[in-house]
Order: structure tokens, then C-alpha cells, then sequence
């Protein structure tokens, strides 16, 4: 025996309990505190595609187009994605907060309540909420925690007329600040 009281070990371990779950919070108000675009991954999969909200994306570099995804482990959609060797990231446009919410959710049959279509390059592609796209190779993956990152190798791209989703403070919001530009006429509205 150890002399310790057990009393005082089973404090010690609720404390460190407190102190995780109050670290955890406080990254979630960090992170939240940072707008981002929203988009749903999809990959195909034999009986039906899969997909989930993601707003870990960012472009890793340019030579070759190349983006990271990052993706809850256990996921189907990752599953999907590391099988069939691609993916294919939809950014949501701005008026898209239901697709966003379906595909963060259990859902059963979340591609019933979208428009999509099955791409030349055999990934499943949204086709009425987005404002861009990108079709990708998966390059190399990293473990992290609960999540894998995954490489992409971007083989298609496009980008349609609307304003991006973005998800900021724990809401959706459309991002109404956008100049008008030629992919972009009707501008931040």
C-alpha cells in the first residue's frame, strides 16, 4: 500500500477530469472564434455514397493542387474515401445551413434530400448547394487523435455562381462581405 488514502486519489482524478473537460471547452470557444468555409466530403462507396460536413479544409499547396480534409476516423465517409482512393470536397454556398446540418447528423439517407451526381471521375458531387468544388486523388493520410487528415490530390475542380457558407461562434451564416467578381456577380448577396 502506498500510504495515500484513496479518498485523495479519487479527487486528484476527478480534478484532472475538470481541468480536460475545461481545456476541451475552451478549444471549442478558440476555434469557434474562427470563421470558416463549410463543405460536405463525399466519396462513393458499393452501396451508396457517403458523405459528412467538414470545416477542416485547407489548401496544402498549388504543385501539384493539393488540399486536407480532416475526417473523423470511425467515419463511413473516410472509409469510403481511403477504399475508393478519392473524395471530392463541396463548399456549401451560403444558403446551404440545411445541408450542412443532414450531413453532420446521423441522417440515414442523407442523399435523398440533396441534388447530386455521380462525376466522370466516379465521385459523388452536390449539385445545387454549392459554390465550388474539388475532385481528389487521396495522396497520404495522417492519424490525429479521433480525426485522420487526408491528403488530396486535386484531378477537377470548378467553382459555380453563390456565397460561401461559413461557420463561426457555433452558427451558419452566409458570408455577405464578398466583392463582386466574375465568378462572384451577384457579389456578397
Amino acid at each position: 500500500m502506498s500510504g495515500v488514502p484513496v479518498p485523495l486519489v479519487a479527487a486528484e482524478v476527478a480534478e484532472k477530469v475538470q481541468q480536460r473537460a475545461r481545456a476541451e471547452e475552451t478549444f471549442r470557444r478558440v476555434m469557434g472564434s474562427f470563421p470558416t468555409g463549410v463543405t460536405v466530403v463525399t466519396a462513393p462507396a458499393e452501396d451508396g455514397p457517403r458523405g459528412m460536413t467538414c470545416s477542416s479544409l485547407t489548401s496544402v499547396c498549388l504543385r501539384p493542387p493539393t488540399l486536407a480534409v480532416c475526417l473523423r476516423t470511425a467515419s463511413s465517409t473516410l472509409g469510403a474515401a481511403l477504399r475508393q482512393g478519392g473524395f471530392a470536397v463541396n463548399l456549401l454556398h451560403g444558403g446551404a445551413e440545411r445541408v450542412a446540418r443532414a450531413f453532420s447528423t446521423d441522417v440515414p439517407d442523407r442523399f435523398a434530400l440533396v441534388g447530386w451526381r455521380m462525376s466522370e471521375k466516379g465521385l459523388p458531387l452536390l449539385t445545387d448547394d454549392v459554390c465550388a468544388y474539388a475532385q481528389c486523388e487521396v495522396s497520404r493520410t495522417l492519424e490525429a487523435g479521433d480525426h485522420t487528415m487526408v491528403l488530396g490530390t486535386v484531378i477537377d475542380a470548378g467553382v459555380v455562381p453563390g456565397t460561401p457558407l461559413v461557420y463561426a461562434h457555433r452558427s451558419f451564416r452566409p458570408w455577405d462581405a464578398l466583392p463582386r467578381t466574375p465568378e462572384r456577380p451577384e457579389g456578397g448577396r
